[in-house]
């Protein structure tokens, strides 16, 4: 797969509305690099219905597809596109998360841009994808370039992990997570492209959707580490951030005394087609 363009940098648009005292937004997207390696061990993968999905979707399968994977990171979601068969060009902004990512996928290519100027060339992807990342992006520049770097044919797939709030006590957690950090939880699940009218406020696209659930079980630790993987709290300052997740490990053991955890996600799945 060819590339072509230079990216240039921008301020993607707020995923939640927050309180006046969180960081902003661009400090927040720099907040991963210097976490790669905790985020890379920690984040949830994704479970092999959500590809069934892409592919029921998209009307074509990965195996064999050329795709370019938008706000790889550290490859989590790359690598599973590639063990499906796809030939996968990752476009990743983060120096950290690229160093990771090269880590672990040393045979995938990666390039440093981001989806507002993808720095491929057009029409060279059969699926442009994106991975917790469609919500960094200005959709009125990132929905133009992912048409522009797509065949005709080709599809724009969005998904997120998101959590399963109908299970109690993960709805407890995100509650508490909510006051601690002044945002608001429902405009935040908005703003990650759960309404296709925000994925592409121009109407442009015609999105289809589909939720997939899935869960792991993971050691408590494990659990924490995620949580404080999150732009939001490594942003908040580390006093702040400790005194929440301690407290959070003292509630949460009294739940799960063996110290296993077991998270349920729904993931939150758009898909394009590209005439």
């Amino acid at each position: 797969m060819t590339t072509g363009r230079t990216p240039t940098p921008s301020t993607p648009p707020l995923p939640f509305t927050p309180s006046s005292s969180l960081p902003s937004v661009a400090r927040r997207a720099r907040s991963f690099d210097a976490v790669a390696a905790q985020y890379a061990e920690n984040r949830p993968s994704y479970p092999p219905a959500l590809f069934d999905a892409v592919e029921e979707l998209a009307g074509r399968r990965l195996a064999g597809a050329r795709v370019a994977d938008v706000g790889a990171g550290t490859g989590i979601a790359t690598g599973l596109l590639h063990a499906r068969g796809a030939e996968v060009i990752a476009v990743e902004p983060g120096d950290g998360m690229t160093a990771q990512f090269r880590r672990a996928l040393p045979d995938v290519p990666i390039v440093r841009g981001n989806g507002n100027a993808l720095p491929l060339a057009d029409h060279c992807a059969d699926f442009v994808t994106y991975a917790q990342a469609w919500h960094w992006t200005e959709p009125a520049r990132s929905v133009p370039e992912a048409v522009r770097v797509l065949r005709p044919g080709g599809a724009l797939a969005l998904w997120w992990n998101t959590s399963a709030v109908d299970v109690p006590w993960i709805a407890e957690q995100a509650r508490r997570i909510e006051a601690h950090l002044g945002i608001d939880a429902a405009v935040e699940r908005d703003g990650r492209g759960m309404r296709s009218a925000l994925a592409d406020p121009s109407g442009r696209l015609d999105f289809a959707r589909r939720r997939v659930r899935w869960s792991r079980r993971v050691p408590l630790d494990t659990h924490l580490a995620n949580i404080g993987s999150h732009s939001a709290f490594l942003v908040l300052g580390e006093e702040s951030a400790s005194a929440f997740l301690t407290e959070e490990k003292s509630r949460l053991h009294t739940l799960f005394p063996d110290g296993t955890v077991e998270e349920t996600y729904v993931v939150e799945l758009l898909v394009a087609l590209i005439a």
